[in-house]
């Protein structure tokens, strides 16, 4: 089981991304959390999380500890997938979702495309007192001025949400409604497209 790599990636998306580990890449899913703090160059160590299927080996990635954490309490509540784990871990990063169990805040985890209010319930009901063994609020260094906005930024962005499983009309709308400068990144566009979303 592989449960940490370190290495230069050499080909990143927003959902996904390729490491090299001494000339092996091995391919990660990520959430947005990790997307995020991202550094533009240089060696990069994940947190990895192995899930072994009958037919696959998938990899997920995480830049923290309490990231791999909560995927894997996310992953032993009946009926959540990783695609599922990663969605909710996208749009609320581990000290928000933490803070949301452990208040029972139904409303906002089921503001996460996918989790209904039984789903968001269940989680509360399975995961409230789990969540308090694992510290403290995780850290971010996101950065949303990093970058120059590429051409297509709202393009990127609107795939994103779709694939995160937002209706891309719904998606669009909220991206058009937004101001894009100069300054602007896909994250940033995303970050403040997400907040208004999970309302």
């Amino acid at each position: 089981m592989i449960a940490l790599l370190t290495g230069i990636i050499v080909q990143k998306e927003i959902d996904q991304l390729i490491v090299d580990v001494g000339g092996v890449g091995y391919r990660l899913m990520i959430p947005l959390s990790t997307f995020y703090a991202l550094p533009e160059e240089g060696t990069v160590r994940f947190q990895v999380f192995t899930h072994v299927k009958e037919d696959a080996i998938h990899l997920y990635g995480f830049l923290t500890g309490a990231e791999k954490e909560m995927f894997a309490l996310l992953l032993g509540v009946s009926g959540v997938g990783p695609r599922l784990a990663l969605a909710i871990l996208s749009n609320l990063p581990p000290d928000e979702l933490r803070n949301a169990l452990w208040e029972g805040d139904s409303r906002r985890l089921s503001g996460v495309p996918g989790i209904g209010k039984k789903t968001a319930e269940r989680l509360i009901l399975e995961l409230k007192e789990k969540v308090q063994r694992l510290g403290g609020p995780a850290t971010s260094s996101s950065s949303s001025e990093r970058r120059p906005t590429p051409a297509g930024i709202r393009e990127d962005a609107l795939s994103a949400l779709v694939n995160l499983g937002y209706k891309e009309n719904q998606a669009r709308k909220v991206l058009e409604a937004m101001d894009i400068t100069a300054a602007t990144s896909v994250e940033a566009l995303l970050k403040g497209a997400l907040k208004v979303l999970i309302k």
